[in-house]
């Protein structure tokens, strides 16, 4: 049903081509001041969708997020002498 997606930021020269990212996915986010894009698009196109944006002379630089590849569960570690005192109802 949900097709899985992934982040590309690309960092711009000039803001003026920003219309013309949309074609290779969803355009997220723009910022103005460090003139760069966040776009999302399908996670088995990225890589041709990298290799084309690096071709236009507007991109310095594009580079895709890392999110869905890390583990978003975090376990607590417990600190021994803190366990102690916790169980004697300090």
């Amino acid at each position: 049903m949900f097709e899985k997606r992934q982040g590309i930021v690309v960092w711009l020269h000039s803001l003026k081509h920003v219309k013309m990212l949309r074609k290779f996915g969803n355009v997220h986010y723009v910022s103005k001041r460090l003139k760069y894009v966040v776009l999302y698009c399908n996670i088995d196109v990225v890589e041709q969708t990298l290799q084309k944006l690096s071709t236009y002379s507007f991109v310095k630089l594009a580079e895709p997020s890392y999110k869905p590849f890390l583990k978003l569960e975090f376990e607590t570690k417990v600190d021994k002498a803190k366990e102690y005192d916790y169980k004697l109802g300090l």
